[in-house]
């Protein structure tokens, strides 16, 4: 496989599927502000969309342009600075879509399997489907049932952390985590709301599903015979490889993925990574610059993003000196 066979395989792509793709991929950012709305509130009351948009925009812009999924810091920051809710109750929020999400993967994944026609002992690479499958299962679930626990006994949970930093920290430490527990366990409210954690679960489907439709057009662009089984499971694939912290835009690890996903179905490599390639470049840019134009919107810079999560106001639930600011700015967008 070389560069020439790649380039000539993406010369050759349907423009109006391409497009197609290109819209559902960006899509899902929408989609995933209307369900952090339902998981992230400021005093119990839904916080306004637009600010919650900007937010989420700046999150994945710095997903793509920063190492080390450093968007996840930005998003929650961006969030403080347009809303006025605390750092660590809006970073823990994106913490539970991110179990979510995987409990959802996981879901689409079997579907897929079965759907494919897949043994669980088919390989992909050194793993086996159902080797990923039931651990993905075993991570997310658990993850999803210590967070039911903390967020229906947070008394509880409060006072185990207090009595281990106290005993192991000095009291200016150990009050510091105490406050950052506590927004963290604010974070996990949508959990105790049985219609908002259902509507949760609604729009976790929609984001996928949205996305898998991506993969499907993707595969209309670039003339790829694969069902339509096999978009769910290369995203599924790609999602939980990417969701280790690695290079700016996760570039490598995508098309690698991309690559043995699609060798299930006998799509030869240099295809594979011509779709990986072009999928992944088109559908960076949109959200990319929409998440630019955001940062502007915000009065927000990309060096602030690199050190969100130092920001020692926010880590104390303090109100910094951007909360009123920013509400004011993003409020008169609409």
């Amino acid at each position: 496989m070389s560069l020439a066979e790649v380039w000539h395989e993406i010369r050759g792509v349907h423009p109006g599927w391409l497009g197609i793709t290109i819209v559902l991929a960006t899509g899902t950012f929408p989609l995933r502000t209307i369900r952090w709305r339902y998981l992230l509130r400021l005093e119990g009351e839904a916080l306004p969309l637009i600010p919650l948009w900007h937010a989420t925009a700046i999150g994945f812009m710095a997903n793509n342009l920063l190492p080390a999924r450093a968007g996840e810091l930005a998003r929650a920051y961006a969030a403080r600075r347009l809303t006025g809710v605390r750092f660590t109750t809006a970073f823990a929020s994106i913490a539970v879509e991110r179990v979510l999400d995987g409990i959802v993967l996981v879901a689409l994944l079997t579907v897929a399997t079965w759907a494919g026609g897949f043994d669980a002992a088919t390989e992909v690479g050194s793993v086996t489907i159902g080797g990923i499958v039931r651990g993905a299962s075993l991570v997310f679930g658990g993850l999803l049932v210590a967070a039911l626990v903390v967020v229906h006994w947070p008394h509880f949970a409060m006072s185990v952390v207090r009595r281990a930093t106290g005993l192991l920290l000095p009291t200016r430490w150990s009050n510091r985590l105490v406050a950052i527990a506590d927004g963290l366990v604010q974070g996990l409210e949508a959990l105790r709301r049985p219609a908002d954690f259902a509507m949760v679960i609604v729009w976790s489907f929609a984001v996928w599903c949205t996305g898998a439709a991506s993969f499907w057009a993707a595969f209309q662009a670039f003339d790829i015979a694969a069902p339509w089984s096999g978009a769910l499971l290369a995203q599924a694939l790609v999602a939980f490889g990417v969701a280790i912290p690695s290079s700016p835009g996760f570039f490598g690890p995508f098309e690698a993925l991309t690559r043995v996903s699609l060798g299930l179905y006998g799509v030869p490599a240099s295809t594979a990574v011509s779709l990986a390639v072009g999928y992944h470049i088109t559908t960076f840019l949109p959200i990319t610059l929409l998440g630019i134009w955001s940062l502007s919107r915000a009065q927000l810079h990309l060096a602030d993003l690199r050190n969100a999560g130092e920001d020692r106001s926010e880590r104390d639930g303090g109100s910094g000196d951007g909360r009123t600011g920013g509400r004011t700015d993003t409020r008169s967008d609409g």
